[in-house]
């Protein structure tokens, strides 16, 4: 099983190394990057690619490493059992299936995605350590073991909000993601939008790594950003000379909203705008 990339994902060749490396390891491949180069996305492309299923854990911040397991619903059980309903017998009734516990009874092998696993408390990926090392868990209520079949394809992202622990990682395949230079970017876009004219890739893609440029932003925009921007340039029949300015740097660019994401960022623009129209006075 190796992965190339996609029709619609395109993978550098340092990612398709890290993504191959994991499988042939047989470990989670830990995956890091700014927000909306691509983390998510890239488990679903593999599973896409390589033709196996596709199980996703988004974990939140309330979110417990043992629900990845399983979950005992003994509030329905305590109500059926008050109505006379005979299912209490078998406590298996109330068991309800987690995605790891998905994952290992899958006949083909899945992927599956552990999505921004840095929300959850610090203790998360340590609670996982031993399932995701021997790919097997108990179930104390009916005195099974679960064991996976075939070990799945496991990607987990993070977007760097807080450490994960030493153990953790030590079991870790890890890639970062790094954003994507002009060339990359092109092809990304083509991806999505084959017919662009390249006039106006060309202008859209110099202001948006000038965007980035700015010293000072809160948030740089995104990949997935540029590919809203330009499907909103697009949609205006917004004209290439449009967006080029005397300085893009310092210009605030139309439809500005899909690329600047907070007030702090756009109150910036606009100073650097008031600027350099007092400076060519």
């Amino acid at each position: 099983m190796r992965f190339q990339g996609t029709t619609d994902y395109v993978a550098t060749a340092d990612l398709t190394m890290a993504v191959n490396a994991a499988i042939t390891l047989e470990r989670p491949l830990l995956v890091k990057g700014e927000p909306g180069t691509g983390k998510t996305v890239l488990a679903r492309e593999v599973a896409r690619a390589l033709g196996a299923p596709f199980i996703e854990w988004h974990v939140k911040s309330t979110t417990k490493a043992a629900q990845g397991l399983y979950e005992y619903d003994a509030v329905s059980r305590l109500r059926d059992s008050q109505l006379g309903d005979p299912r209490v017998a078998d406590i298996a009734n109330y068991i309800r299936k987690g995605k790891l516990w998905e994952a290992f009874e899958s006949p083909v092998r899945p992927v599956l995605l552990i999505d921004e696993i840095d929300k959850a408390d610090i203790e998360f990926p340590n609670d996982l350590l031993l399932e995701l090392d021997r790919m097997e868990f108990f179930v104390y209520e009916t005195g099974r073991t679960v064991k996976a079949a075939r070990r799945p394809i496991v990607i987990i992202t993070s977007n760097n909000e807080k450490d994960l622990p030493d153990a953790f990682l030590r079991r870790c395949f890890f890639h970062y993601i790094r954003f994507p230079d002009r060339e990359t970017m092109e092809a990304i876009v083509a991806v999505h939008y084959p017919d662009l004219k390249k006039r106006l890739l060309q202008e859209a893609l110099s202001v948006f790594f000038d965007v980035r440029a700015v010293q000072g932003l809160k948030k740089r925009p995104s990949t997935s950003e540029l590919i809203d921007w330009i499907k909103l340039l697009v949609n205006e029949d917004v004209d290439p000379e449009t967006l080029r300015a005397k300085d893009a740097r310092t210009a605030i660019p139309p439809l500005h909203g899909a690329l600047l994401k907070n007030e702090q960022d756009v109150h910036l623009f606009e100073r650097l705008a008031f600027m350099a129209r007092r400076e060519g006075r």
